[in-house]
């Protein structure tokens, strides 16, 4: 009966946008092999990035409250406006990598170069000048160093050490102010409580507070009437509910894509762990694509009140 569900939904469109795109108005990214980002309003695609020529993946991106987008792309930063056009770019050093950015007002970006070494560089805009950068520790490929690193109401970072296994603050001067170790963390987002939601890639979500303490977790690879096996960035919303998205990897010669039960893109779990909302649209005219990035139009960044220390 499941089967003959999914089945009708993916060829079926119409029925499948009432039932998957309507709950919230989002923008999404994800990281496939060609940039793609949306946003969703009333159940209707209404805004579309799309690149045919890109390189890399889309690791990280955030909807500003200018209505500017800053996206992170394996190999640079682009910020773009509403109309689509560059308002600015860079390019990673030839070896290095950039998976995550995170904007300081208008003038200023800080974002972590994966490299040999790894760096945290805070860049002024208009002149392209770096005006902060220290040294991270890493270990293993370039490619498996970070993925995620988010600013505090605090003026600290922080950074998920995927390839370290821990996640760690740090203040503009590179002084580690706190950590907490976690299995393969891909993604940890500061809450308005003060506690860290941190995401594995192990499967395991779990909210932790400044004591080390896990005040809530589930690990969705154990549990499979989810269908979530590669959870990347979690969000807390304002009701209490976490949505998680799920990424499905393009590049890998063992993905089977299966058009008649295709994977989620995101789910949506109350406190309690119940599933209220499942995304899966993989279909024209809404094919959203793998899933990294869902963040609700009503809770645009920002960018004036995002500070580092001194960078304002």
């Amino acid at each position: 009966m499941k089967k003959k569900l999914l089945f009708y939904l993916m060829f079926f469109p119409v029925f499948a946008f009432a039932q998957g795109l309507d709950r919230h108005d989002f923008f999404y990214a994800g990281e496939g092999k060609i940039h793609h980002m949306y946003m969703v309003k009333d159940g209707k695609v209404v805004w579309h990035y799309h690149n045919p020529d890109s390189r890399g993946e889309i690791s990280d991106a955030c909807l500003m409250d200018d209505g500017n987008i800053l996206f992170a792309h394996q190999y640079g930063i682009t910020e773009i406006g509403a109309d689509q056009k560059t308002v600015w770019s860079i390019d990673a050093p030839e070896g290095c990598e950039i998976h995550s950015a995170q904007p300081i007002g208008k003038d200023y970006v800080v974002y972590i170069q994966n490299g040999t070494p790894a760096k945290l560089l805070v860049m002024h805009i208009p002149t392209r000048q770096i005006k902060r950068e220290f040294t991270l520790q890493s270990k293993g490929s370039v490619h498996g160093q970070f993925r995620n690193a988010r600013l505090t109401g605090k003026g600290t970072i922080i950074v998920s050490h995927m390839d370290m296994g821990k996640v760690c603050e740090y203040d503009s001067q590179g002084e580690e102010v706190w950590s907490i170790d976690v299995s393969s963390p891909w993604s940890a987002i500061p809450l308005k409580n003060g506690n860290i939601l941190i995401t594995g890639n192990t499967g395991e979500i779990q909210e932790v507070n400044r004591q080390g303490d896990i005040v809530w977790t589930i690990n969705l690879k154990e549990t499979p009437e989810y269908k979530v096996s590669s959870p990347q960035v979690a969000y807390r919303l304002s009701n209490g509910n976490t949505i998680v998205n799920n990424w499905f990897n393009q590049w890998s010669r063992n993905a089977v894509f299966d058009p008649e039960d295709p994977p989620l893109q995101a789910i949506e779990l109350t406190p309690d762990k119940k599933v209220v909302w499942e995304l899966c649209s993989w279909r024209e005219p809404a094919n959203l694509g793998p899933s990294t990035i869902i963040q609700l139009l009503n809770e645009p960044m920002v960018r004036g009140k995002m500070f580092f220390g001194e960078f304002k």
